[in-house]
C-alpha cells in the first residue's frame, strides 16, 4: 500500500506541474528553430507594390508562435504572403487592411522561408506609412 501511495503522489505532482506550466504559458520550442527578429535579414530587403487579395491570421514563426496577421499581396507578376505583426498588436493599434487596397511593402525575404514570403518592415497605404519593424526586424509597435 505504501508503494502505491508514493507512485500516486509522484504522478499527481507531475500532473500539477504540467497544468501550472500550461496555465502560465510556458512555451516548449525546438532550440534549433529560428523565430521572430532572427528571421529578418536586412540584406534581403525588397520593395513590392500590389493589391491585397486576402487577409488571414495564423500561428507563424515570425510572430514567435503567436497568432500573426498576414495579407496575401498580388503584384503584377507574383503573389506574396506578407507577415505583418502579431494579431493582438494589429487590433490594439486598430490597423485593418481590406481586399483590393493598394499597398507598397518594404521587407525581408528571408532565405529560410518560402520564396514568396515577406516579413514587412514598412507598409505604405496611400499617404500613410506604417513602420512595423526596425532595420534589424524588431517590432516597433507595441500593444
Amino acid at each position: 500500500m505504501k508503494w502505491f501511495s508514493v507512485v500516486f503522489g509522484m504522478v499527481l505532482a507531475v500532473a500539477v506541474i504540467a497544468v501550472l506550466l500550461l496555465i502560465f504559458g510556458v512555451k516548449f520550442e525546438n532550440p534549433g528553430s529560428v523565430q521572430g527578429a532572427a528571421l529578418y535579414d536586412p540584406n534581403t530587403e525588397i520593395t513590392v507594390t500590389g493589391k491585397v487579395d486576402q487577409i488571414s491570421d495564423f500561428a507563424c514563426p515570425v510572430s514567435e508562435g503567436e497568432i500573426g496577421s498576414h495579407v496575401v499581396l498580388k503584384t503584377a507578376d507574383r503573389t506574396y504572403v506578407v507577415h505583418l505583426l502579431p494579431s493582438r498588436i494589429m487590433r490594439s493599434q486598430k490597423i485593418v487592411f481590406t481586399p483590393g487596397e493598394q499597398l507598397q511593402v518594404i521587407g525581408s525575404q528571408p532565405p529560410r522561408m518560402e520564396r514568396n514570403t515577406i516579413i514587412a518592415r514598412e507598409v505604405v497605404r496611400g499617404s500613410e506609412t506604417l513602420v512595423f519593424r526596425d532595420h534589424q526586424g524588431n517590432v516597433m509597435m507595441k500593444q
